[in-house]
């Protein structure tokens, strides 16, 4: 178990990385290409369009080939399509090398999760995914770092050293035997359970925070830049964010199998909210940079329990968890889609006061509905209600 907590984590580590690049390069794309807001918004979650789109896939894939094979193929893409967009030179190039990259994240994510969650104690799945998102969380604190190098260097170099690094991982994952035998599960069922009361809410409270971060990610290197922070100071932003939210993770996902979820989950949330109305308001560079690290705060509360909570209303649906994995996937791929076009479309009319206390809103919007629909507990059949 402690290996393939290892390797597991080291997979979703490197996607998170790679995702998270974009925010120290977005201004100098922006300035490159000419790029507006809106158009920068898509570059940013075209790595997330394309989790959205092979998000139920993957699932489909880690029940049928097991999750050893999926995430083999998807650390194989992710390497191939780095490749590609470390030399592009094009917008469409750009977008569609970060939405195939999207697409290997999505495989990634779901293989990694049916299998940790396939081997892992139903009393320590809190815990377990927990420590798997934190760790994972913590490759956004590369990710940053090594956009500001690709934007030193060159792209070329940075994004080419992704294919090495994948191969080995991919080695390394051949090499483990697999938890999880292959299941088939009958798809009429599947889409009724995936549609069903209790799943789509577990969705939602993982899609929520996620336009929070989508908008993020446009929204404050912009903001950065134009009050004069440069390209380091947007990763430090986003390196000391992500580090908060990496140990709080783990903690959290403890703390959500002795409480139940949603006492972290509403804790979180509710950090997040008070933050976005921060961001919105404030007027200099340290200020935003104090409210881009309080998201993180919330996030790392919150992020934990939202993710077992899908694994839970899963298994007490008698679901396979290869597709809540990719459930879990498309949830948070949604949020990152509506969160960074949305609130680069939004910002480019009325500047980026107006999406993140529209944020703001939803967020407090659902806190009230947490309290409504889930149980302090920590059963899993009545996770919901």
């Amino acid at each position: 178990m402690r290996r393939l907590l290892f390797l597991a984590s080291a997979m979703i580590f490197f996607d998170v990385a790679f995702f998270a690049a974009i925010a120290p390069l977005l201004p100098e794309y922006v300035d490159q290409l000419g790029l507006t807001k809106a158009e920068a918004g898509v570059l940013s979650a075209a790595y997330a369009a394309g989790t959205l789109a092979a998000s139920l896939p993957a699932g489909f894939v880690a029940s049928r080939m097991g999750p050893k094979r999926t995430v083999i193929i998807g650390l194989l893409l992710l390497g191939c399509a780095s490749v590609v967009f470390g030399f592009a030179e094009e917008i469409l190039l750009l977008d569609s090398a970060r939405f195939v990259q999207g697409i290997a994240g999505a495989l990634i994510w779901s293989g990694a999760l049916t299998w940790l969650i396939s081997a892992a104690p139903e009393e320590n799945r809190g815990s377990i995914i927990g420590t798997a998102l934190g760790t994972a969380v913590a490759g956004a604190l590369l990710g940053p770092a090594l956009g500001a190098i690709a934007g030193s260097i060159g792209t070329e170099i940075v994004f080419s050293s992704v294919l090495l690094v994948m191969v080995f991982l991919a080695i390394g994952a051949a090499r483990l035997p697999e938890t999880a035998a292959p299941e088939e599960q009958d798809l009429g069922e599947v889409m009724a359970t995936l549609t069903s009361r209790p799943v789509v809410e577990a969705a939602v409270f993982v899609a929520v925070p996620s336009v929070m971060f989508g908008a993020i990610e446009v929204l404050v290197p912009l903001r950065i830049d134009s009050l004069g922070g440069s390209h380091g100071l947007i990763a430090a932003g986003f390196i000391a964010g992500a580090g908060l939210e990496a140990m709080l993770a783990p903690v959290a996902g403890k703390m959500s199998d002795r409480v139940g979820r949603r006492l972290p989950y509403v804790i979180g949330l509710s950090i997040c909210a008070f933050a976005m109305v921060a961001i919105a308001m404030v007027p200099s560079l340290e200020e935003v940079l104090a409210g881009l690290i309080l998201t993180s705060l919330g996030a790392g509360l919150c992020f934990a329990p939202a993710l077992t909570l899908i694994s839970d209303v899963a298994e007490a649906s008698n679901l396979h968890q290869g597709f809540a994995a990719g459930l879990s996937n498309m949830a948070w791929a949604s949020g990152q889609v509506i969160g960074g076009i949305g609130g680069g479309v939004v910002a480019n009319f009325t500047g980026n006061a107006a999406p993140s206390l529209a944020i703001s809103l939803l967020l407090v919007f659902t806190v009230f509905y947490a309290f409504r629909a889930l149980q302090p507990n920590t059963d899993p059949h009545a996770a919901t209600g």
